[in-house]
């Protein structure tokens, strides 16, 4: 029996090569998207709207125990994190920026983390799911530096929330 020559030898290795990175790499996405969907499983929102005209979304808890929802801002996608110990709809400096939000007058804020000075600003549209709010008061925060909006008080007053379980359900009456 005859070895094959070398240059055939090292062409295979190179496609067992290629093949455990490309196996490697769609394992990677795989998990990443299920990561992400633990992390927010809000991403495709449950909505609907009564004969009454109550626009109802219903939001499930994350495997943290918080409820996370895309959204969006004046037609930009965004995630909101909801919080009711938060006053307005609070949004880190960089996002603002992206979204490009006039910061207002300064605020100073009690936050978990101590005193921070924010501004205020205001939302044209903010929309989760057929929920949709108009001229919506907010603050821009320069004291975070991710990218999640703590969805607050100036939202959820608005609004009927109702939790069950690991399920919160936000109605918006007419």
């Amino acid at each position: 029996m005859s070895t094959p020559p070398e240059s055939s030898q090292q062409l295979g290795r190179a496609f067992i090569w290629i093949a455990w990175l490309l196996a490697l790499g769609l394992l990677t996405l795989f998990f990443n998207g299920v990561l992400d969907r633990q992390r927010n499983p809000n991403q495709s929102l449950q909505s609907q709207v009564d004969a009454q005209g109550v626009r109802e979304v219903t939001l499930q808890r994350n495997r943290f125990g918080h409820y996370l929802a895309s959204g969006s801002i004046n037609g930009q996608r965004v995630e909101f994190m909801l919080d009711t110990g938060a006053s307005d709809v609070s949004i880190p400096a960089t996002l603002a920026r992206q979204l490009r939000l006039e910061a207002g007058a300064p605020r100073i804020y009690q936050t978990a983390n101590g005193l921070i000075t924010a501004h205020a600003t205001r939302l044209d549209e903010l929309r989760i799911g057929d929920i949709v709010l108009y001229d919506v008061r907010a603050s821009i925060n320069p004291a975070v530096d991710d990218i999640g909006i703590l969805l607050g008080m100036s939202v959820l007053k608005q609004l009927e929330f109702t939790q069950r379980g690991d399920t919160l359900i936000l109605r918006q009456h007419p």
